[in-house]
This record gives C-alpha cells, structure tokens and sequence, in this order.
C-alpha cells in the first residue's frame, strides 16, 4: 500500500516511517502543505533504483579528465537515439 505522509510525520513519527521504508522495503511519500515535497527510501532501494549509475557517472568523468573531446547536447542523443532504434 501506497504511504502518502505529511512531512511533518518525519519529525514526530520518525520511527513509524523507519519502519515502512527499512523493514517492508516500501517508499514513503512526503507532502508539504497538501502537494508532493519527497520521497523517503532505504538506502538499499536507493541502490538499486540508480544501479551503476554513480560508477558510470565516474568512469564518464575519468574519461573526461583524460581528452579533450567534448559532444555536445544534440551529438550525445543523437546517438542514443540512434543505438535505441537499432536495437529495434
């Protein structure tokens, strides 16, 4: 079940919220003043919703330090664009 919370309930229920995101393994969802403020994970579902994406992201920044090559917006999803549509 989904668990839409006030952001308050983080401050005077925080062992609640421990609770549902640590032990069942489920997000809970924040408001503030009635609209969406965040979103509350454990760090082992944070992990696996980036996945390798922090290693990736690092591996990008060696490669950068490394060349002087640069692409810019369109160069880098044109070619995503393109490695996606010849996977279909």
């Amino acid at each position: 079940m989904i668990q839409i919370r006030p952001v308050s309930d983080l401050r005077n229920k925080f062992p609640e919220i421990e609770n549902i995101v640590v032990k069942e393994g489920q997000p809970v969802y924040l408001t503030k003043n009635g609209y969406g403020s965040m979103v509350v994970l454990s760090l082992e579902k944070y992990a696996e919703l980036t996945g390798d994406i922090e290693f990736k992201l690092d591996e990008a920044d060696k490669e950068a330090d490394l060349t002087g090559i640069r692409y810019t917006h369109d160069e880098v999803f044109s070619r995503v664009r393109a490695r996606i549509d010849a996977g279909r």
